[in-house]
């Protein structure tokens, strides 16, 4: 009989939170560290704007979801688990969830932090009652994680496949937020390996207008024009649709950089830096391209934590691909 390690690995799960690691891959890691004590994460922050699906598991799926994380810690080996949930999440479903969860050894802990908490280990920091900003890594978590031990982190959606496979009921899909100028919201369970494309025709959300999306998350995600949409939705799902005659680019560039200067934490000098200058560049309506791809550049490459290549890829994609090649509405 196959081990639920085996079968996620036969299925390739990867992981659902934006990085897209192999899940097997970190239970193995967890599940073979020598240590009196270890942990299981169940990561609800969804820092993310416009991403559902964390609301759409914990409303439909609750059972499925703690099913999930007790399997995960008779794997690894865990004693104890915490589900870490944003603050409207928790209040909403606290009750649902431990009256679920019983006298399981799982704990709901409601997220401190804003956008930069979802980040694996600073969501561990705040559990800790540390100050919520990233950890050095090495160690990784699976090696040295909450209260320094190995620790399991695991998106929501992540935990509800692994349910659906150990019983044999995954059929390699996954859960996508449509939203934006869509004739149906929602989310929608569909094969992972569809395109950006038929998932807006296969939900009936293909638009009859000039468009462009956002793809992979509500904050972070790769602007795209409506001929490039022949590829996987990667990231978390989120697909979001823009009326192109409606929205000024130079207006929804200037929220993308606000909202990541406010969630800076300040912690590296590229990210404090380099968000500032962007910020400044926008706000006085002169955006230098040479010193705009230096900028992005450094923070894709030298930040601390991931969060300056958040702001890469949303920033260079929208100004790229939808001001500079279709230029800004006059409207």
């Amino acid at each position: 009989m196959q081990t639920i390690i085996e079968k996620i690995k036969q299925f390739d799960l990867r992981g659902r939170g934006g990085a897209g690691f192999p899940t097997a891959a970190k239970w193995e890691m967890v599940k073979s560290a020598c240590a009196a004590k270890k942990y299981v994460v169940c990561n609800v922050a969804e820092g993310e704007a416009d991403l559902l699906r964390g609301e759409f598991i914990l409303q439909k799926f609750p059972d499925e979801l703690v099913n999930g994380i007790k399997i995960a810690m008779e794997t690894v080996g865990a004693e104890e688990a915490y589900i870490y949930l944003r603050k409207d999440l928790f209040r909403k479903f606290k009750l649902q969830l431990a009256g679920v969860i019983g006298d399981l050894p799982i704990k709901l802990f409601e997220k401190r932090g804003g956008y930069l908490a979802g980040e694996e280990t600073t969501a561990l920091e705040d559990i800790e009652g540390k100050r919520i900003e990233p950890r050095n890594k090495p160690p990784y978590p699976v090696e040295n994680g909450l209260f320094g031990c190995p620790t399991l982190i695991n998106n929501i959606e992540t935990l509800y496949y692994v349910s659906r496979i150990a019983k044999d009921e995954y059929k390699k899909t996954r859960l996508y937020t449509l939203s934006g100028v869509v004739k149906n919201k929602g989310v929608f369970e569909i094969a992972e390996d569809y395109t950006v494309e038929k998932i807006l025709q296969e939900t009936g959300n293909w638009p009859e207008f000039d468009f462009f999306v956002r793809v992979g998350g509500g904050t972070s995600g790769e602007f795209m024009t409506s001929d490039q949409l022949r590829c996987a939705a990667c990231g978390d799902g989120s697909i979001i649709v823009f009326d192109r005659s409606k929205v000024s680019v130079t207006k929804l560039l200037e929220e993308i950089i606000d909202v990541f200067h406010s969630e800076n934490c300040g912690k590296c000098v590229p990210c404090r830096e380099g968000i500032y200058r962007i910020r400044e560049m926008i706000r006085n309506g002169k955006i230098e391209e040479k010193n705009l791809d230096d900028i992005l550049a450094v923070l894709s490459e030298t930040t601390f934590c991931p969060f300056g290549k958040c702001v890469a890829q949303p920033f260079a994609s929208l100004y790229k691909k939808v001001y500079l090649e279709n230029g800004e509405n006059k409207n």
